[in-house]
């Protein structure tokens, strides 16, 4: 009986000695944070957080954690203990604020236009949520500023790819996917700020291909090349691409002409 009781004894004091180093952990941890040592105050934090989901002092050590990420610019991880900060404590006076800074973490996830943009699209996504979720926050202006910026990121990529068809066609002279392409991107994006120059080089493509068309195809081409001159126009008549479309396009009513006798 007498042994039992020893194992109980030692067992529970042990069970004593672990809540403490926690506590102490707690403690260690936040003064680390509060002083602005982030990193150190992660490893504690990551050290005790399994243990203290569903406790009182959870809240507040979770958007330390998630903060301390932030504050050290690893931008996956904060995104990640935003949204689970969110997720956990919907009803929090810092709810509204986390949501806003997972959603800006994953902004920063995304890379150059070149590269592949799952990233971007995510964080249009969290930020749209975002937006969608607090229409009269504080952080409205900011999340917007990203919204664009994020989507601007898109367009450029969409502008450069439907390019890439126009420097092809220089050397395959087949200017058709280009059209296409650039109708495409502007179906896409209608307000983009690459509007003008798609225009243009729509139009350039366009010209292009009718001058290098065989006679059967010319006259038809040439007549697309003239509306596609129309459109740039359209929508900026000072256009700083118009002095090398009016040259363009005499040469396709000149070529025209001959069609007409």
């Amino acid at each position: 009986m007498n042994k039992i009781f020893y194992i109980l004894l030692i067992a529970v004091t042990l069970g004593s000695c672990s809540s403490y180093q926690k506590a102490l952990k707690y403690d260690v941890a936040t003064k680390m944070y509060d002083a602005g040592k982030y990193t150190k105050a992660i490893r504690l934090f990551e050290q005790i957080a399994p243990s203290y989901r569903g406790k009182p002092a959870a809240e507040k050590m979770f958007y330390m954690f998630a903060q301390s990420y932030y504050k050290t610019k690893q931008h996956y991880l904060a995104g990640y203990q935003f949204d689970s900060f969110t997720s956990s404590y919907p009803r929090s006076e810092k709810a509204e604020e986390a949501a806003f800074l997972a959603a800006e973490s994953y902004s920063k996830l995304s890379p150059r236009f070149s590269l592949d943009q799952v990233d971007t699209n995510k964080a249009i996504d969290k930020l749209q949520s975002f937006i969608d979720r607090y229409p009269d926050s504080q952080y409205l202006p900011q999340a917007n500023v990203l919204v664009k910026d994020l989507r601007e990121k898109l367009e450029k990529k969409g502008f450069e790819i439907a390019k890439q068809y126009h420097t092809i066609g220089e050397w395959s002279r087949d200017y058709g996917a280009a059209i296409k392409a650039f109708d495409n991107f502007l179906a896409d994006y209608p307000g983009t700020p690459f509007k003008e120059k798609a225009l243009y080089y729509r139009f350039d493509s366009a010209y292009l291909l009718a001058i290098n068309s065989i006679e059967s195809k010319k006259q038809e081409r040439l007549n697309f090349a003239k509306t596609a001159y129309a459109s740039l126009v359209k929508f900026n008549e000072s256009s700083e691409y118009k002095a090398d479309a009016d040259k363009k396009l005499a040469s396709i009513e000149k070529q025209l002409q001959q069609f007409s006798n």
